[in-house]
């Protein structure tokens, strides 16, 4: 059985989408890195519900903007990871509307633990903080986008298969 998860579409999807991501990090960098961080490339975190090619890709995405431009080593690892599992739970969510909420709530969890051992800063408020500037960016710019997309004849992947 040929392995469907390496293939050169998939990989070249990922590319792309980590490329976009990374790019629209930098773009809006004045809002990316604060403590009601706004990352406009969250918005992104829809594009799971199109393509299995998006789950590496946000992870790589999110990766490369933590490396260039984190806080460091906990922030690159975790963070990263915190992606990677938000853009699969996103993924299998058969719910348009819940596309966006793994990020919203892996990062409001995840992201204040970082700062806290990072920066010192507190992790209620920072959850807080890092809760409503998630669901600005995948909510508030993610879910249109996702019915923009649906609009101009982008479908969503119904077949759900374990990967």
């Amino acid at each position: 059985m040929k392995n469907k998860i390496f293939t050169i579409e998939i990989m070249t999807k990922s590319a792309l989408i980590a490329a976009l991501y990374v790019v629209l990090v930098y773009a809006f960098a004045s809002t990316s890195f604060l403590p009601v961080q706004v990352r406009v490339a969250e918005a992104l975190c829809i594009l799971p519900a199109f393509t299995f090619a998006a789950v590496p890709g946000l992870f790589i995405g999110c990766l490369l903007s933590n490396i260039l431009g984190g806080l460091g080593m906990l922030d690159i690892v975790f963070g990263s990871l915190a992606t990677l599992l938000a853009a699969y739970l996103a993924y299998k969510i058969p719910k348009n509307i819940l596309k966006p909420l793994p990020a919203v709530l892996i990062n409001a969890v995840v992201v204040p633990i970082i700062l806290y051992y990072t920066v010192n800063a507190p992790i209620l408020l920072t959850a807080l903080e890092v809760f409503v500037g998630q669901a600005i960016a995948c909510y508030g710019l993610g879910l249109p986008l996702m019915y923009a997309l649906q609009k101009s004849g982008f479908k969503i992947e119904s077949k759900r298969t374990s990967r």
